[in-house]
């Protein structure tokens, strides 16, 4: 397959470099790391769970998509506050037959890509992975995990079962879904506490906040808000699904969720999507949800000091 990536942050750069070792055309749309891979002629990406180093040489590289040209698939794996540019980004690497799939963050990216290039070019997933841009063109993953991987339009076709196995042949593990709208809800049962915690108690890793039982408790009341505002949309999530989520954050050890790493280097947080968005979803369904107002008030009020 032809493809690009755009965003090469960690996912990106995860994903990307495991594709291109795999045979497949990778194009990279790079700007802050762009020094870095012209000076080094390679992209790197540690595995801490297998102990090993992934290094793409060479990269192809290119700082516009007008140069990349039309793919077969365009990865986007931008953050969700940079979507205002992919209706410049995007027209150029369009074919007749090029799928569009999203792996961002929290509620509404798969309906602005829609809106875009239309419903149906248009694949959604979540990484379920523990990844971190550890330094220009380097990405370090604690937990390869999985993609869960769907159809925005409706249920798995022969085109999403297609992609799994390209996906699965380059190591990257899949799990699909007929559901990708209950998949979302589900992962901000994690993402929004522990992404926002993390900022909002400030500065802190994920085994500060499983060690703080004030915090595990409030951790626990943000998840069981999005409980009651995913079950407003007709999506269920089990008692025992939030206590998995709190079970199996201790063993990550000082790990920096995403927003955090984003806020300590300055970067715009992804605010609304993942806090502001299911907020106004779980209002608009009359559904109240204390923690994640509070939540979301001091997170705006932290982000713009």
């Amino acid at each position: 397959m032809t493809i690009a990536i755009l965003g090469s942050g960690a996912l990106g750069l995860f994903y990307g470099t495991r594709l291109a070792l795999a045979g497949h055309d990778v194009r990279f749309l790079l700007r802050s790391d762009l020094a870095t891979v012209r000076a080094r002629g390679s992209l790197l990406a540690h595995l801490v769970e297998d102990n090993q180093t992934l290094e793409l040489r060479p990269v192809a590289a290119f700082t516009d998509t007008a140069d990349i040209g039309p793919v077969d698939l365009v990865f986007v794996t931008l953050k969700a506050t940079a979507n205002a540019s992919l209706a410049r980004l995007l027209p150029p690497l369009l074919h007749a037959d090029t799928a569009v799939l999203t792996i961002q963050n929290g509620l509404g990216p798969d309906e602005h890509l829609a809106s875009l290039v239309g419903p149906q070019r248009v694949l959604s997933a979540l990484g379920i992975v523990g990844a971190t841009r550890t330094a220009p063109a380097e990405v370090t993953v604690y937990r390869a995990g999985f993609i869960i991987l769907g159809e925005f339009s409706g249920p798995v076709t022969d085109r999403t079962r297609r992609l799994t196995d390209t996906f699965e042949t380059a190591g990257i593990r899949v799990q699909l879904t007929d559901d990708v709208r209950a998949a979302r809800w589900r992962k901000l049962v994690w993402n929004v506490p522990f992404n926002g915690l993390a900022i909002a108690a400030g500065g802190l890793t994920t085994d500060r906040i499983c060690a703080d039982p004030a915090l595990v408790a409030r951790a626990r009341a943000l998840m069981h808000d999005v409980q009651r505002a995913a079950a407003a949309h007709g999506v269920t999530i089990t008692d025992a699904f939030i206590d998995e989520q709190l079970r199996i954050t201790p063993p990550m050890g000082p790990y920096r969720p995403s927003s955090l790493v984003d806020y300590l280097a300055g970067r715009e947080v992804e605010l609304e999507p993942i806090w502001g968005e299911p907020l106004r979803r779980a209002r608009a369904a009359g559904v109240d949800t204390p923690a994640l107002a509070q939540l979301y008030a001091d997170l705006r009020a932290r982000l713009s000091a």
